[in-house]
């Protein structure tokens, strides 16, 4: 079994304003593709009156080229960090439709889903990831520390302009900044309308 000091999840985000320029910046930086672009549909659970969520805690269901469940919590390393640390414990399965049922006779719920296309990089110690959400583009780097920061330097990009939460995090955050009717942070979603985590986020 492992301990903690293996699962610790150590990562940035920055907000993207041009997808396509920084996949080049990582290219001429020397970054190599590890996964191509792939869709990403993921499920959030909880118990009906959100038993996880007031504990910082996720518990997820992802689909893309495999299925995941994957647990998340917060650990006290992210009180000294400049980049944001949680326990993340992964394992992959082979029935997305039973691993629901599952969490349902567990009492876990389909709470909120969102959805991505994702495409995976390797520069140096750090693994880079391309995000396209349905409400704007975002680069994600995880590794150490030190490295990230070295990796953030070398793109040149801007330290201060880092973001700590998580996706669903921001959404909240956009929904209640536009008074959305939704929850769920699909493309269908946000297909019709002009609102974008822009609005309320700078960008790189």
């Amino acid at each position: 079994m492992s301990d903690q000091s293996t699962s610790l999840e150590v990562e940035v985000k920055f907000l993207v304003a041009n997808l396509a320029e920084m996949r080049r910046k990582l290219l001429l930086a020397g970054a190599v593709l590890k996964k191509a672009r792939v869709y990403e549909r993921n499920i959030r659970f909880d118990t009906p009156d959100e038993v996880l969520l007031q504990k910082w805690q996720l518990l997820r269901l992802r689909q893309d080229t495999a299925v995941r469940i994957t647990f998340k919590s917060p650990v006290i390393e992210d009180l000294t960090s400049e980049a944001k640390v949680r326990e993340e414990l992964e394992i992959t399965v082979d029935d997305f439709d039973t691993a629901v049922t599952i969490f349902k006779r567990l009492g876990f719920h389909p709470i909120q889903v969102y959805e991505k296309y994702r495409e995976t990089f390797q520069l140096g110690d750090v693994e880079v990831v391309l995000d396209e959400m349905p409400f704007g583009n975002f680069m994600e780097l995880e590794g150490s520390e030190f490295e990230i920061k070295k990796t953030v330097t070398a793109l040149n990009l801007e330290w201060n302009k880092r973001i700590l939460g998580n996706y669903l995090g921001l959404m909240s955050e956009l929904k209640a900044f536009h008074n959305l009717p939704f929850n769920d942070l699909t493309f269908a979603n946000f297909q019709d309308t002009a609102v974008t985590i822009a609005d309320i986020l700078p960008a790189q």
